[in-house]
């Protein structure tokens, strides 16, 4: 149960330091310190770091759906505990998108909108207006990069004790690509989060957000285990 609540609780402060940057400070409202795209990623990026340093000897710090699956097909952890992980993964991002959705409605003339929360999208009103095929491809492919640098840095010849900041400067650079394209999900629970809450295109949209990491991580999963013998 330690590892759930781990998960949960480094699930809700990536969406709650993530969205709440894109949202709050950042290129989708007038926020005082205009964060901007690079900003943005590194917040992602930095709540990843901070959250695999703190929650890492726990649970692993998975807080991503595409991820915990991609380490069940490579055999690295139960089926139980992928249920228990992603399960937790999911209401950990519900919870901060609530609580980011009630920060936000402080704010004087404070209004949802589409794609409201920092949510994942894509096409006409989203952003840079991708296409579908640009948005699934972008998904999937940013996270089977993600996945192999996490699978790379986290086995035996990695260094370990820079694997959390690895992994967190790779989410930067995988914002910093994908966020005219598609807000940058590459895990299913932080698209979730903030499309549950504010619906609209969000949630019409967040299959895509589901399907293509997942399949972008099995993939890498496949590929590592294939190419390296899973070390």
């Amino acid at each position: 149960m330690k590892k759930y609540i781990a998960e949960l609780i480094g699930t809700f402060c990536l969406v709650l330091f993530g969205c709440g940057a894109a949202t709050v400070a950042g290129i989708s409202t007038t926020g005082p310190a205009g964060l901007g795209l690079l900003g943005i990623s590194l917040a992602f990026g930095l709540a990843v770091v901070v959250m695999a340093y703190a929650i890492g000897p726990i649970s692993g710090c998975h807080i991503n759906p595409a991820i915990t699956i991609s380490m069940l097909v490579a055999g690295k952890i139960s089926f139980k505990d992928t249920i228990g992980y992603v399960v937790a993964q999911v209401a950990g991002a519900t919870v901060g998108a609530i609580v980011l959705y009630n920060i936000l409605s402080g704010m004087p003339g404070f209004s949802m909108g589409e794609w409201a929360l920092g949510s994942n999208g894509w096409g006409e009103g989203y952003l840079g207006a991708y296409n579908t095929t640009a948005a699934f491809l972008t998904e999937a492919v940013m996270t089977f990069v993600f996945l192999f640098v996490i699978f790379a840095v986290t086995s035996k010849a990695g260094n370990s004790t820079m694997a959390g900041l690895a992994i967190g400067l790779t989410l930067v650079l995988i914002h910093m690509v994908a966020i005219p394209i598609t807000g940058t999900s590459v895990n299913p629970a932080r698209s979730f989060g903030p499309a549950i809450i504010a619906g609209g295109k969000a949630m019409s949209q967040l299959w895509l957000f589901i399907v293509a990491p997942i399949l972008g991580g099995i993939v890498a999963a496949l590929a590592w285990k294939g190419l390296f013998g899973g070390e």
